[in-house]
Order: structure tokens, then sequence, then C-alpha cells
């Protein structure tokens, strides 16, 4: 069955910083991740695998099973990246709405998936990026692997809605996506009715988002043929620190 989807307004690699400045967003095709992280597409594609290991998320307040995930931090300084110590993924209530001021502890990255040449020129190629936007700094950044599947009929990827994620840049790689109908990503201006849509089909390729000055949802999934899933990579980098709770920060 043949599914008809908005095409990604790709940018070339060239004209991928200007692109950001202007809208506040960009899309890369798989091409030019590989251009620019200098991660080729056999070592993208050798990734893949590690996203039939991942656990269900505990944590869905609207009762779904249709969610699966890793959770990883690292900080990158220059070409330097490090791992830090397991750690909670925290948001505001300000930022997610649905599961915003829970500590939430999900299994870590596979250390092999973290330590692979390809997971680290990704980080590094956003650090770049972030730091051409931002200047250059530490960056600290987190990592998600998700897989949304259609086994109860549907599957949310931003079940909280439009949102901010309150870092300064977001990267959402599309892993995979198999025999499913929807999955279309929004972007909007904060500040104008600028808006667009698409549907990420290409794997490696990748939205880049300025948290400051847009928001973003990705519609639901629903099968086309018995069970389908989406596999995504999200990627966000802060300045300064990651976004914790400041009741344990300040304690």
């Amino acid at each position: 069955m043949s599914i008809q989807t908005l095409q990604p307004p790709l940018t070339p690699a060239s004209a991928l910083n200007e692109t950001i400045q202007q809208q506040g967003f960009a899309v890369l095709s798989p091409q030019s991740v590989a251009q620019l992280s200098g991660a080729s597409l056999d070592d993208l594609s050798a990734l893949e695998a590690s996203w039939q290991f991942l656990a269900p998320d505990q944590y869905l307040k609207d009762g779904g099973r249709y969610r699966y995930r890793r959770h990883g931090s690292y900080v990158i300084s220059g070409e330097e990246i490090s791992s830090v110590p397991h750690r909670a993924h925290w948001q505001p209530l300000s930022y997610n709405a649905l599961h915003g001021g829970m500590h939430r502890w999900f299994e870590p990255v596979e250390s092999h998936v973290s330590q692979s040449t390809a997971w680290q020129a990704l980080l590094r190629f956003l650090g770049h990026v972030a730091s051409k936007m931002h200047g250059a700094q530490t960056w600290y950044a987190e990592a998600h692997q998700f897989r949304i599947d259609t086994a109860d009929g549907i599957g949310r990827p931003t079940p909280e809605g439009a949102h901010r994620d309150g870092v300064h840049l977001v990267a959402v790689f599309l892993v995979g996506r198999h025999h499913i109908k929807g999955g279309e990503t929004r972007v909007f201006d904060m500040n104008t009715p600028f808006g667009q849509r698409f549907t990420l089909t290409e794997p490696w390729s990748v939205l880049l988002l300025d948290d400051e000055r847009v928001i973003h949802e990705t519609t639901p999934i629903q099968p086309l043929d018995g069970n389908g899933w989406r596999d995504t990579l999200v990627m966000t980098l802060r300045s300064g620190s990651f976004l914790d709770d400041p009741a344990l920060t300040q304690a």
C-alpha cells in the first residue's frame, strides 16, 4: 500500500548554519549527515540493531505501552566527549505538561553503542552545530533511543503534544519506519504563524531544531499490516548544565 507523504525541505550541507539562523530549523539528508559528521552510512546503519534491545517506557501517564527507550548523558567539550554516570531524565512541567516533574530512570544506552565511532561522531557533529549557533562552549548532551510501536493499534511519538525540550539544540534522527502510516513531523515558529509539516522517511536523515525559537511534535502512527514501528534517535544539547530538578541541585 502506497502512502503519500510530504517530503522534508532538505538543506544542503553547505547551507546548514545559515538555514538554522534564518528559520530556526533545518533538515539534512543521510548523505549530508555522513558528510558533516564523518560517520559513514554503513557505520550509522550498524547502530540500528541496538534498537531491538530497548526497554519498555514505564512512565507513560496516558496508560500506553507503545514506547521503548534507552537514555544516555554526555559532556562535549570541543572534540572531547565524556560519558557521565547514569542519571534520571527530568523536565519541568513548563516544557512537558504530561511527564514534567518526574525523575524518569530509563535503561542506559548500551556501552558498545555509546562508545562506537558513529555515535561519538554524531555527538561531536552536534557540538559543532550548537557552537556555531551559540558560540563555542561546553555542551551537556542527552541521547534517547526511541521505538514507538503499534501493537495496541496506535503509537504516539510525542504524547505531550507540541513542545520545547528546554535545551539549545534538538536533533531528531530517523532510524527507521516499518509498516506504518502517520508519524508526520510538525515544526512551528514560537513568535510567528510560520510552520511546516513533512515526514522523515530516509534512515539517518535528521531534523535539527533551535529549541529556543521553535516548538515541534510528531503525529501518531498506525499500522499498515500487522504491527509496525518507528525508530528514532533524539539528541539534545544544553549549555551550562544538564536540565535537572532544582530541588536536587539546591540540596
